[in-house]
């Protein structure tokens, strides 16, 4: 048996939780993959899964010999990136996740123009709020804001973009304009909670570094809902430039507070640890790094 493929196989269908979802995973059938799975056990004196016809889950030996399997390929994939680097041309599948506003803006037309530079290259883009366990999730490559908790894994600043806050003419015309940090507690802000400190406002003007908490009539896990509803009059959003720079130039939003310094966004590539970058996931980093700095939304 290929045990190499085995392996392969097995981590596939424990990450999918299910014979189907790894196979496709595999680009296999799920005959393929059951075989597979039957040399393995068969060969390791034991069972990986419990499987009925409704579920299946890791046995106690199974979830020990998938931390070792993933361990395994994860060195086999290191050394294969070693020797990838002596050829200059990427290819095969990169995997990249991105929150949905950045994601589809902007890495999305990045990601066009860099396969067009990369023939033997394809991308599969997984827009969501968060990337999760990139080794368990496949993950070569995660688009993320702030700072990076995670120790076992590896951020490159691609570029940081201003943070604004603006509103809508109809909502500064009933409520009137904050003409200092101190007024926005008198003023409905409108928070994305997926970025912390959501409800703490960070300024810096001449007095020094103030922050406020504020309180609104919304919040959301995305940008783009308190964004759509500060201009229907809701309330004052602080958003990176990327996100209302449109909405600015089209006069749906006016910044305010312009005098005080707001510590920008900064976008990081968030990848594995690992000694060896693929050519491809180092080629896409140069690339998007690159591409960034061209838009006048983001600063390097």
């Amino acid at each position: 048996m290929d045990k190499l493929t085995g392996m392969k196989v097995f981590v596939s269908v424990a990450r999918a939780g299910s014979f189907v979802g790894g196979a496709k995973e595999m680009s296999i059938s799920r005959a393929m993959a059951t075989k597979h799975m039957g040399q393995l056990e068969s060969y390791l004196g034991a069972r990986l899964f419990n499987r009925t016809t409704r579920s299946l889950s890791l046995t106690d030996v199974g979830a020990t010999y998938l931390q070792r399997c993933r361990t395994v390929l994860a060195e086999i994939e290191e050394m294969e990136d070693a020797v990838s680097l002596l050829h200059t041309e990427p290819k095969g599948k990169l995997k990249i996740s991105a929150p949905s506003v950045i994601g589809a803006l902007y890495v999305a037309p990045a990601i066009a123009e860099f396969l067009r530079l990369h023939k033997e290259l394809s991308v599969n883009l997984i827009l969501q709020s968060s990337y999760g366990d990139l080794v368990d999730e496949g993950i070569d490559i995660a688009i993320a804001f702030g700072s990076l908790e995670d120790t076992s894994l590896v951020a490159k600043k691609m570029a940081s973009s201003p943070l604004l806050v603006c509103g809508s003419s109809s909502y500064f015309a009933e409520n009137g304009l904050p003409l200092v940090p101190e007024d926005l507690v008198q003023h409905s802000c409108l928070v994305n909670s997926s970025i912390p400190p959501s409800n703490k406002w960070l300024f810096k003007g001449q007095e020094g570094k103030k922050e406020i908490i504020v309180s609104g009539r919304m919040q959301a896990n995305a940008a783009d809902p308190i964004r759509i509803a500060a201009k229907k009059g809701l309330g004052l959003v602080m958003l990176p430039e990327y996100i209302v720079a449109r909405d600015i130039e089209k006069g749906h939003l006016r910044v305010v507070l312009q005098d005080y310094a707001i510590e920008p966004m900064n976008i990081h590539a968030v990848y594995p640890h690992r000694k060896y970058l693929s050519a491809k996931v180092h080629a896409f980093l140069v690339f998007l790094e690159e591409w960034l700095r061209t838009r006048s939304a983001f600063n390097g």
